[in-house]
């Protein structure tokens, strides 16, 4: 075996022989045993996970002081309490209190319950349906035949989430007919740990989120300096056109163009303004574009007769009826239009059934790009990814 050159441990030394330049294998063997407890000290000391490593080790150091948590304070997390939330501020507000002997009031509100993260205080985790809720908009939407748009000011619940319940509701119920399993055990067990809206036995339910909350539009980004003369009167009616990029209202129409008209779905106009593909419809103000336009009427009944509950109660229902009865009617005859506009075509013997739309190739049809979808065929229109690979095919959105 050559000499070492450099730096020799005294351990290392003593196992090298002197006299000969070659080693017996038992002294190969020491000397690897040598080497190995050498490294194990050296990993002990040194700050360096890595010793005989050149790179930077801040991941692997990183990784350590984690399962070194795990193993002290985060041990706590393993085991949650049952009907309270497992975030980190809970069980840092709980340990504070209980070193410095505060009892804690539940019914107040505890701004850790709804922020997991303590270094992001302005991320707020939202509470999710309980099983008793989900089964009482189930109840009341397909037993019941309530409309979704009463239910979710009932319960205080958004439409789409309405809407979302009950299909879930409905895909649990043909599950356990087909004798398939669910992860029961497991969804209890998130909603032990989670916030979680319950159902009200009695008085008011608590509401689960806000419900009529509008997005913020993509035609009120830019800032705009519009110049109106004195005399004129710029409700919120004008502001929508001047984002739409929309002619001004003629003279007689801004008397009969309000916005408690547009807030009645019988009086409510859609407009359009663009070509092709730049076509959109016109702003309307956000008292129109809320989900419950006819609770606007409710609040003004209540300002205007405080103490006659039945009689505002009645106009409530009396309008929420006249608008579904409106939206029923909407869509059935949007639907025998497209039907109108639709050639069925069934072989006789055959089991397929062939449909036909007329379409208009044209320059407003297929844009200026020539990818219009409104013209489809072999060079105009996309063409449709329903089988392709990696195209998201889970319905996107609901129509209520």
């Amino acid at each position: 075996m050559p000499r070492i050159q450099g730096s020799v441990s005294n351990s290392l030394a003593s196992c090298i022989p002197s006299s000969s330049s070659t080693s017996t294998p038992s002294a190969i063997f020491t000397l690897h045993n040598v080497f190995q407890r050498e490294q194990i000290g050296n990993r002990l000391k040194c700050p360096s996970r890595r010793p005989f490593s050149t790179s930077r080790a801040a991941q692997t150091r990183h990784r350590a002081a984690m399962f070194t948590w795990l193993g002290s304070e985060g041990a706590t997390y393993k085991h949650h309490v049952p009907g309270r939330t497992n975030y980190i501020t809970e069980v840092w507000k709980r340990k504070n209190d209980k070193r410095l002997g505060k009892a804690r009031d539940e019914s107040e509100g505890d701004d850790s319950k709804s922020r997991p993260f303590p270094l992001n205080e302005n991320f707020v985790s939202s509470p999710i349906l309980s099983e008793e809720l989900r089964n009482e908009i189930h109840r009341r939407v397909v037993k019941q035949k309530k409309g979704v748009r009463a239910v979710s000011v009932e319960l205080q619940v958004e439409m789409r989430r309405i809407a979302a319940a009950v299909r879930l509701v409905e895909l649990e119920k043909r599950m356990t007919k087909e004798g398939k399993f669910m992860a029961i055990p497991y969804a209890r067990a998130i909603h032990e740990m989670v916030p979680v809206t319950p159902l009200a036995e009695e008085g008011g339910q608590p509401a689960h989120e806000h419900i009529n909350e509008l997005p913020v539009h993509r035609l009120t980004d830019p800032q705009i300096f519009y110049p109106v003369s004195e005399s004129r009167q710029f409700t919120r009616v004008d502001a929508g056109r001047v984002f739409s990029a929309a002619p001004a209202l003629e003279s007689r129409e801004e008397k009969t163009v309000t916005v408690e008209s547009l807030i009645i779905p019988q009086a409510k106009r859609i407009e359009r303004v663009g070509k092709g593909a730049d076509e959109h419809d016109i702003l309307l103000p956000a008292d129109a574009r809320i989900p419950h336009p006819h609770m606007i009427g409710l609040e003004r009944d209540i300002i205007s007769h405080p103490t006659e509950t039945r009689y505002r109660m009645k106009r409530y229902n009396e309008r929420l009826k006249d608008s579904e009865e409106f939206e029923k009617e909407r869509k059935t005859a949007a639907k025998e239009r497209a039907e109108k506009r639709l050639t069925r075509v069934s072989p006789e013997g055959s089991r397929f059934e062939f449909r036909f739309n007329d379409v208009v190739v044209s320059k407003e049809t297929t844009g200026l790009d020539g990818r219009g979808h409104a013209a489809p065929g072999r060079r105009y229109g996309v063409p449709t990814y329903d089988r392709k690979k990696g195209q998201v095919k889970i319905p996107t959105k609901v129509e209520v």
